[in-house]
Order: C-alpha cells, then structure tokens, then sequence
C-alpha cells in the first residue's frame, strides 16, 4: 500500500514537473517609453525601447513605420528622425540624426 501512494506520488510530481517545463516563459520585454521595465533594477534606456518608441511618436504625426522597421533600417530612422526630432520626446533619441549637438532655442 505504501509503494502505491509513493509511486502515485513520484508520477504526479513528475508530471507536474514536466508540465511546469513545457510552459513558455514570459520572455516578452516591457517597456515604458523608451525605457526598458527591468524587475529589480526600474527603467534602463534600450535601443530595442528607444526604437519602438520613436515608431509610436512617429505614428502619432502620420508616418506608417514600425518599431521593427525602425530597428533593423538605419536609413528610414533618420528619415523619421529628420521629420520629428525636433519633438521633445524622441530629441535624445535621434540626437545622432541632428548633428550630434544638442540645439537649445529660446
């Protein structure tokens, strides 16, 4: 009787187990903004977050871009950059785009 509910008990732990590995992992990345959400460390600036970001501030003055065309074509973020990167929320982000310098207008 006692072997029974052993091995009952070793076959439910493994298929626990088993189930437990065979579940995806959120693997997602969050972000907020152009920061990335990290648990324990708060909000790092990522150029995967800073990409999509600018596609989003993009999005929102008419231009149809993704954050993944963004991200892998270098020539169509300076063209976003030089369409709005004068907007505050994306300066920083296309700052290279601008000439490399910081313009504070009065």
């Amino acid at each position: 009787m006692r072997l029974t509910i052993a091995l009952a008990s070793a076959a439910t732990l493994g298929a626990g187990w088993w189930v437990a590995a065979s579940t995806p992992a959120e693997a997602r990345i969050r972000c907020n903004g152009p920061f990335q959400v990290v648990r324990g460390a708060g909000e790092i600036a990522t150029p995967y977050c800073e990409d999509a970001y600018l596609a989003r501030v993009a999005r929102s003055y008419g231009i149809r871009v993704s954050g993944e065309t963004i991200r892998y074509n270098e020539n169509r973020k300076e063209e976003v950059c030089r369409a709005i990167g004068h907007d505050s929320r994306v300066y920083d982000i296309c700052l290279k785009y601008r000439g490399g310098r910081r313009d504070f207008r009065r």
